[in-house]
């Protein structure tokens, strides 16, 4: 009911007729004491519930619980009271109230002009002020004009318009604290036994912690699929601060110890003092500074600071403002020298570090700060960062031990592959290595340039399927393998089915299985720069491209055979005659394949890309990658080019030599001759004795025809060849046999001899140091 300032009643609902037994028509306008069995009792100011007497029309008295809320009139001057009442000892007896008052959720019930008529406990404590300072109050009254406050009065208004309920999902603060909360509210409309709805009641459920637990898991579920997408340990650390901040943290860093990051090896046990480089760092905020150590910048820890304890510890520590030691920091802060505590953000008010620790090793530390989200951090935050931190940990120690394993098989790598490719006039060669950048690690692709006799070369390039320490070291048998049979003067065929003997052999040995299991290719090419023919061989390796002077280009048909390992498949060699200045280029597949290319394309484009000028070999060798190489191989590329070169015929001379003991002179007068005519008096004394010796060995023990040849090029170089394929060996002679001397004495006076097999035969050759000029 309503009274005015006279106390007299001016209205009277149908609630009231049906407490007190009197109609509308019988209260209005009568004094308010008239319908009590006694006196109002006193009461403070404020609106207060208080319990009175009604007398029931039928004269039995009615306790009631009466609440009285002042009324004002249009110029804010007092109208009167608006009073409402429930039975007395209703909260106190009634089930139902009982229900309602120590209900999980806050409920509260409103008329239909939004003003409160009751509020359970919950509901109180949630608005932080006593149901006596809310009755009577209208919601926005309470709550605040605030976007929030009129959306939900919105909402309130829908369900006393249209009686029907509403449900809301809503994420906001109350008025009693700062902390955001989640809210499952229902609305729905109160009726009376007409239908008519008379008020509104709401129920609102806290889910705020419910919500937080999806939100962790979301936040895991998300580290799970961006973190650690890369074998990079800089790249993985920025993928957690990512994940970090903003929202879990305002800002966000990772410190890894410096051994992490060099070298990739296993870090000492972190101490108070160990240095600590930043590699990643976020800020919620834009244009805030984000660290007062930079990123790739040393920052050292206090024995006491929470990353310092964080990481002799071994687990998560947590500050707060309040905590006497984060307060001190937070004073010091900005006259303290660089290294002394963590360095975050100014307004930090809770701080979080937590160890990366993955296998039981200590990597680095994460730091996690919050300065303008209003919540602190929780045990429940403590649970998740330690579980973020564990799962880049072991994404970072992955990256490590990926990064030690590259470096370890690059140097190993580096240190088979030749450095400076030795000295010879047949090719002018530029090369190209270039390691593999993917997650699988450093390949088994190697190339040689290999100086023979008779001035010629042999060119390899070769390939170990598979990836990292094991196919290095593969490589580096087949390496060494390949510079061994190449010492003996083997043609490629013959040499390469001796390379799928020795990967056979390697076979057997289950240590040694390697290269079997995975397979290897080689190509394996001869240069003669006196009969400018090239002599290739290929066990499953691609053909070698030429390139013409004129411009033209075109792949070497060569017969491809199968892969080292394979074995009881032969080997075909395959000749062609270059013009000087022919560049060859032979290379492994993976410049030119690659899973999303197709081969003959990518072919043709390293056909064009070597007929593009270059000022250099050098400089063709990187137009050549540019252009054909993908953006991002998945495999090594090996790239070796040669230019050829010919010897002519003032550096060439040769003589016919009849199976005669008298042409043995007729040499030596020849071979002065020639010396003389190439200005090589010097050396023509020593060159008689060795022509003397091979010529006379080749008539008395070979087989015509025999050939007599001198080359001059960065040595002198003096061959006989005959039709004999019987190769001669070193014998020491004793002290009274006749014979057994030749050659013995050739060694002694040549730098270095040896024989060869030909297609006719074989060739016996010495070389000899030139004068210097």
């Amino acid at each position: 009911m309503i009274v005015d300032t006279r106390s007299i009643v001016t209205c009277w609902s149908e609630g009231a007729r049906r407490l007190t037994g009197h109609p509308a028509g019988d209260a209005v306008g009568r004094p308010v004491r008239e319908l009590l069995a006694g006196d109002v009792p006193a009461g403070p100011g404020q609106p207060r519930p208080r319990t009175v007497v009604a007398r029931h029309r039928d004269g039995h008295p009615v306790p009631l619980r009466l609440t009285a809320q002042p009324l004002l009139d249009a110029r804010g001057a007092p109208a009167g009271h608006a009073i409402t009442v429930e039975p007395s000892g209703a909260g106190e007896t009634s089930l139902a109230g009982l229900a309602f008052q120590q209900a999980s959720l806050g409920m509260s019930v409103l008329d239909t002009e939004q003003r409160y008529l009751g509020l359970n406990e919950l509901a109180c404590r949630m608005l932080g002020r006593p149901e006596s300072d809310l009755v009577g109050r209208s919601y926005l009254d309470t709550m605040g004009d605030s976007e929030a406050s009129r959306g939900f009065s919105r909402h309130l208004r829908r369900v006393a318009e249209t009686g029907d309920p509403v449900h809301l999902e809503d994420f906001t603060r109350l008025p009693s604290g700062t902390r955001m909360h989640a809210w499952h509210v229902e609305m729905w409309p109160v009726r009376d036994t007409t239908g008519t709805v008379l008020g509104i009641a709401v129920a609102a459920l806290d889910s705020s912690t419910q919500l937080r637990a999806r939100e962790r898991l979301t936040m895991l579920n998300e580290a799970a699929a961006r973190i650690g997408t890369t074998l990079d340990v800089v790249r993985t650390a920025e993928e957690l601060v990512e994940i970090l901040a903003p929202g879990f943290a305002d800002f966000a860093a990772v410190d890894l110890l410096d051994e992490v990051i060099g070298t990739g090896g296993p870090p000492a046990r972190p101490s108070d003092g160990s240095p600590l480089r930043r590699v990643a760092h976020r800020s919620a905020t834009e244009g805030t500074p984000e660290s007062v150590v930079r990123i790739g910048e040393v920052d050292g820890h206090l024995a006491d600071s929470a990353p310092a304890r964080a990481l002799r510890e071994g687990r998560a520590v947590l500050r707060r403002a309040g905590d006497p030691w984060f307060d001190r920091w937070l004073r010091d802060r900005g006259t303290s020298p660089r290294g002394e505590g963590p360095t975050v953000p100014d307004g930090t008010h809770s701080l979080l570090s937590v160890p990366l620790r993955a296998r039981g090793t200590t990597l680095g530390v994460v730091v996690a700060a919050r300065t303008t989200h209003p919540d602190a951090y929780t045990a429940d935050d403590t649970l998740l960062a330690e579980e973020l931190a564990s799962r880049a940990a072991v994404c970072v120690d992955n990256a490590r031990r990926f990064v030690r394993e590259r470096t370890t098989a690059l140097a190993l790598q580096q240190s088979l592959l030749p450095k400076g490719l030795p000295g010879q006039a047949a090719v002018e060669v530029a090369h190209r290595y270039l390691p593999s950048g993917s997650a699988a690690g450093i390949g088994g692709d190697w190339f040689d340039v290999i100086p023979l006799a008779g001035s010629r070369v042999g060119l390899v390039v070769g390939d170990v399927v598979g990836h990292g320490i094991p196919s290095t070291a593969a490589m580096g048998r087949l390496f060494t393998a390949v510079r061994t049979l190449a010492d003996v003067d083997l043609p490629p065929d013959e040499l390469l089915t001796h390379l799928d003997d020795l990967v056979l052999h390697l076979a057997t040995d289950e240590s040694d299985d390697h290269v079997a299991e995975l397979g290897a290719t080689c190509l394996y090419a001869v240069y003669d720069p006196v009969s400018r023919l090239l002599t290739a061989a290929a066990a499953g390796h691609p053909p070698p491209a030429v390139v013409l002077p004129d411009g033209t280009s075109r792949l070497l048909p060569v017969n491809t055979g199968p892969p080292l390992g394979v074995g009881g498949l032969p080997f075909e060699a395959t000749e062609l005659r270059l013009p000087e200045g022919s560049v060859v280029a032979l290379y492994t597949d993976g410049l030119v394949g690659h899973r999303d290319r197709d081969p003959d394309r990518a072919t043709d484009e390293l056909r064009r890309a070597l007929t593009v000028p270059a000022e250099s070999l050098d400089a063709l060798c990187d137009s050549v990658l540019k252009a054909v190489l993908p953006e991002e191989p998945d495999d090594d590329v090996a790239l070796l080019l040669a230019r050829t070169r010919a010897l002519g015929d003032d550096r060439v001379a040769t003589r016919d030599v009849r199976p005669d003991p008298e042409e043995v002179a007729a040499a030596r007068e020849w071979t002065t001759a020639v010396l003389s005519t190439w200005g090589l008096d010097e050396i023509a004394f020593v060159t008689e004795l060795v022509v003397s010796e091979l010529v006379t060995n080749a008539i008395r023990y070979g087989v015509p025809p025999v050939q007599l040849r001198l080359i001059r090029d960065r040595t002198l170089i003096c061959e006989v060849s005959d039709a004999s394929s019987t190769s001669p060996h070193l014998r020491r002679a004793h002290v009274y046999d006749e014979g057994g001397r030749g050659l013995l004495l050739v060694a002694q006076l040549t730098q270095r001899w040896g024989s060869r097999q030909t297609d006719h035969g074989k060739t016996i050759w010495a070389e000899q140091a030139l004068p210097r000029r």
